[in-house]
């Protein structure tokens, strides 16, 4: 089978397509074959060196997979050869197959296809954390959404519709109209406006409920100053340390240099909260994580949700899927395919 793993850190370019046996079935697991595999951030930020939870290359990354069930282990049941699946991988996603453990593999709903479903499990798992675990968002709250037209954000700002809440974002100019479409009220370009100063015109000066923040460096700091009274601040990232396809160590040590640090007393004193999510260390709190996308996969299912894909390339073709994210150019998700997806998208298992 095909895999793209990647040898050494560096841009793109060191993204390597390789022929390695099948993954082996182990106890407890279902070997998947791929249509469609999800590309994430946090897959460039293990590139170039600067993800600490991804194993050292060579490794092959990928946090999620849609695909129909090839195998299933002796000692599994509820899964069936042939069977139209999406799964939670955290590394291997990038090849033609995987051999996950069952806990982590669900049934794909009739009326997604491939692309779609793997579309779903890390960003719209990681945005329902935010809002709702963390979050607590209630109706009519003002909840701003850094990078609102990103995978994450928008995942966030359809689940922050569906709260009622009054959605704040940051986008390029270029995103605005078709994120005022998906619902987002008020707008605001990072590129030419003053962040910070626009929140404050646009809540006049009551500030924020709940700010959702994956850029790190001064922003977090920026974002814990717009929060109103019970106002929460989630952090799920820190986009900013990679500013192109080549690490740079200078721009990411000044980028940890500019990070805040919350005193308790501070937090009690302004009466705010400060929140940290990391999707790849809840792996084992499969109690919270299976219900969650179990809703999420009947909400697509039901057109509650509708995940927005970017661009979709093929798996021979990762570098450039890495290339269109260094760029910013995606509204949505970034997908790779497997040859017969296409073929296979529509069709139940």
């Amino acid at each position: 089978m095909r895999q793209v793993c990647i040898p050494r850190y560096g841009p793109p370019e060191v993204l390597r397509l390789e022929e390695v046996p099948e993954p082996a079935l182990q106890a407890g697991t279902v070997r998947i074959a791929v249509r469609a595999s999800g590309v994430n951030f946090a897959d460039l930020l293990a590139r170039q060196g600067l993800y600490p939870d991804c194993p050292k290359p060579p490794v092959v990354v990928g946090y999620e997979v849609a695909g129909t069930v090839e195998a299933v282990a002796p000692d599994v049941t509820g899964f069936r050869v042939g069977q139209r699946v999406v799964a939670l991988t955290r590394f291997g996603g990038y090849a033609e197959k995987v051999v996950v453990p069952a806990a982590q593999v669900f049934p794909l709903p009739s009326s997604l296809d491939f692309p779609t479903a793997a579309a779903l499990p890390v960003n719209y798992l990681t945005a329902y954390v935010l809002v709702h675990l963390c979050g607590h968002l209630q109706p009519g709250e003002r909840v701003l959404i850094h990078n609102a037209g990103g995978g994450v954000g928008l995942a966030a700002v359809q689940l922050c519709r569906l709260q009622q809440a009054e959605i704040y974002g940051t986008a390029s100019a270029g995103k605005h109209e078709f994120l005022r479409q998906q619902g987002v009220e008020h707008l605001i370009d990072y590129r030419r406006e003053d962040v910070p100063a626009a929140i404050r015109r646009l809540t006049q000066g009551r500030g924020l409920d709940l700010v959702l923040d994956p850029l790190g460096g001064r922003s977090f700091a920026q974002s814990y100053r717009l929060l109103a009274p019970l106002g929460r601040l989630v952090l799920f990232g820190m986009s900013r340390l990679s500013g192109g396809p080549r690490r740079r160590l200078l721009s990411v040590a000044w980028q940890l240099l500019r990070l805040p640090r919350f005193h308790p007393l501070r937090l009690m004193q302004d009466n705010r909260a400060v929140i940290g999510v990391h999707l790849g260390h809840l792996w084992e709190a499969q109690q919270r994580l299976r219900p969650a996308l179990e809703t999420l996969l009947a909400w697509a299912a039901e057109g509650r949700l509708r995940p927005v894909i970017a661009q979709t390339f093929p798996l021979a073709e990762a570098a450039a899927a890495h290339r269109y994210l260094h760029e910013r150019r995606n509204l949505g998700k970034v997908v790779l395919t497997v040859a017969g997806s296409e073929a296979q998208a529509s069709g139940a298992g």
